[in-house]
């Protein structure tokens, strides 16, 4: 899909003041460290991961998404009755119903006209959400359209590390699928799209694409989610698999990116990644021919914020000063499923309104 008309005019982004530090879980998790003799700070040395942002207790998704499109409108080239779609697009939400776009779009106060609903893909969520925007921004069917989504890791958190200091039966080989629940971290991020017309001197759209190798998709998986069910956000991760999987599928989508888009691998000026961990971006960077020097990450910070990780990444970016008028940006986005969806933009005026700056600089 190539686009011509869509820019990113804004980015409103809101992460949580609460860290908990990789060395403060292994501290909670002292009945299975003790059981189990593991050596303290592996969490961190595993995934690189120093830290991570979590909610206060009771924070529901659409309380710091409303906080997030809010402050995209005020940062963007329009007002909120000129927004003609509002997705929700995180793994979290309020409820199985109403669409948690529903009390967003009430509390950004949106126009009724708008297209409202919820987007759920893993870690996908908020750029599919974008190319959605796009295409009906470059078909005419709306000027301006904000996908936003919120990540609430606390619960996960909390769960997890109960269910392995309860399990007295876990070994030190049984309790690996568990541990990349510990990685997960908080946040929220707004993208506000425009047409260019409305904000000529913003981020240009360029080439989007998808890649779906679903034959994978049991790798990484919460537990069930039906009506009615007493859902515990669980997870089970096959990371070793799930790693090789997920850096052959973004290798192939990111040659089809190369192809469609007409751009070259030094004509990538900066690329944001998915985030993960240390030796995933070291892989994932390497399998594509990418300087690492020239990828912008967040996940020694923040953690993995599913939906909202590249997003705010390349929020992050651009408050550091890593982007430039001009940059050629490739967005990699990989999720569990195995879902791949990058896309090629050409960096411009967009403004980046939140507290994404109180990060310190990475390395």
């Amino acid at each position: 899909m190539k686009f011509s008309d869509v820019v990113l005019d804004s980015i409103g982004s809101v992460i949580p003041e609460e860290i908990w530090s990789s060395d403060e879980i292994e501290a909670r998790l002292e009945p299975l460290y003790s059981r189990l003799k593991l050596p303290q700070g592996r969490l961190e040395l595993m995934s690189g991961i120093a830290e991570r942002r979590v909610w206060a207790p009771g924070t529901m998704p659409s309380g710091p998404s409303i906080e997030s499109v809010k402050l995209a409108i005020e940062g963007s080239h329009v007002d909120a009755s000129q927004i003609g779609c509002l997705i929700h697009a995180s793994v979290c939400r309020d409820f199985l119903e109403p669409a948690t776009a529903s009390r967003v779009h009430h509390g950004a106060g949106l126009p009724e006209d708008a297209w409202v609903y919820d987007v759920s893909n893993a870690c996908l969520g908020v750029i599919n959400g974008a190319v959605q925007i796009a295409t009906m921004i470059q078909s005419g069917q709306i000027d301006a359209g904000v996908v936003v989504g919120t990540e609430n890791s606390r619960m996960l958190l909390e769960q997890t590390i109960a269910a392995l200091n309860r399990d007295e039966s876990l070994t030190r080989k049984s309790v690996k699928p568990a541990f990349a629940s510990l990685t997960i971290g908080s946040g929220s991020c707004a993208w506000l799209l425009t047409h260019r017309r409305l904000a000529a001197n913003a981020t240009s759209i360029g080439t989007a694409i998808a890649k779906a190798r679903t034959q994978y998709h049991d790798l990484c998986r919460s537990d069930q989610d039906s009506a009615g069910a007493d859902m515990q956000p669980l997870m089970d991760t096959d990371s070793e698999e799930l790693m090789i999987q997920g850096i052959a599928t973004g290798v192939a989508a990111f040659d089809q990116l190369l192809a469609e888009s007409e751009l070259q691998r030094p004509q990538i000026n900066r690329s944001i990644c998915h985030q993960v961990g240390a030796r995933h971006r070291a892989a994932m960077l390497e399998s594509m021919g990418l300087p690492i020097d020239r990828d912008s990450a967040t996940f020694d910070q923040l953690g993995n914020t599913g939906s909202v990780a590249l997003p705010l990444t390349l929020a992050s970016a651009a408050s550091r000063g890593e982007l430039a008028a001009g940059d050629q940006v490739a967005m990699l986005g990989i999720g569990s499923g195995i879902n791949s969806v990058m896309m090629s933009a050409t960096w411009g005026e967009t403004s980046v309104v939140g507290n994404i700056g109180d990060l310190k600089q990475s390395s």
